[in-house]
């Protein structure tokens, strides 16, 4: 599982070094093999293999009329390209991608229990203080014992 978070930063070549402690996790459990997407363009997931084949599993159970799960299909494929590990433990985030999450220099690797997901540190500070966690937040995690 992956939680918590690090500094890292992207390289002129658009590879991201993912931090140890989650890289060990990665390689450890999943392999090297990785599926990076976007819902949003406005960052990147990073998902095992063996994770997003489960998220596809669950996919293929939906209508595939729905119109979410076509709005969803249409981003995670626009943005979504399979990528490996390499020896040094960087992952290339392909330019569409890059350029629409502005990967460039300093960005914040978060944890998501079992997904890595990576924003631009800027972005990430500016969106954490427009959005801030809340009280009525807090009561509806409080509704599932959190």
């Amino acid at each position: 599982m992956f939680w918590g978070s690090f500094s890292a930063k992207i390289d002129d070549k658009g590879r991201l070094k993912v931090p140890t402690a989650f890289r060990s996790v990665i390689e450890g459990r999943y392999g090297d093999l990785l599926f990076v997407t976007s819902l949003s363009g406005e960052s990147v997931r990073l998902y095992p293999m063996p994770v997003w084949a489960a998220v596809e599993e669950k996919l293929r159970k939906v209508p595939s009329m729905l119109p979410a799960l076509i709005r969803f299909v249409d981003r995670v494929s626009y943005y979504g390209q399979p990528a490996n590990l390499d020896k040094q433990g960087r992952v290339s985030i392909h330019g569409r991608l890059r350029e629409s999450a502005d990967m460039t220099g300093e960005v914040d690797v978060l944890g998501r229990n079992d997904y890595l997901e990576v924003w631009n540190h800027e972005r990430l500070r500016s969106r954490m203080d427009k959005e801030p966690l809340t009280k009525d937040d807090l009561l509806a995690l409080s509704e599932y014992g959190i």
